[in-house]
């Protein structure tokens, strides 16, 4: 299936466009991450805890208009209808 995922601030710079249709077979978020930062090599670790036990830092990761935290985290299951949007921490003021 393709997802949609859409990249915000640094990650868009990584990825280098706003909007990816990514080609996946995930069925979690946490599967559809670890694609990314593979297929990204300059979001690897940036999406993802070192631990594999959450997102890295204060990333949002949405699923539709959903934070993944306040559904499923990780284990938030993914469809082809749905938008991911991920968000990096952002700092400073």
């Amino acid at each position: 299936m393709q997802l949609e995922c859409v990249f915000f601030g640094p990650f868009r710079d990584a990825v280098g466009e706003k909007t990816v249709f990514h080609e996946t077979d995930a069925e979690t978020v946490g599967e559809l991450l670890v694609e990314l930062e593979a297929a990204y090599p300059e979001l690897e670790g940036r999406l993802l805890a070192d631990d594999g036990d959450g997102l890295a830092g204060e990333t949002v990761v949405t699923k539709d208009t959903k934070h993944v935290t306040h559904l499923e985290g990780l284990e938030t299951s993914v469809s082809a209808e749905n938008v991911i949007r991920l968000v990096p921490s952002v700092y400073g003021g």
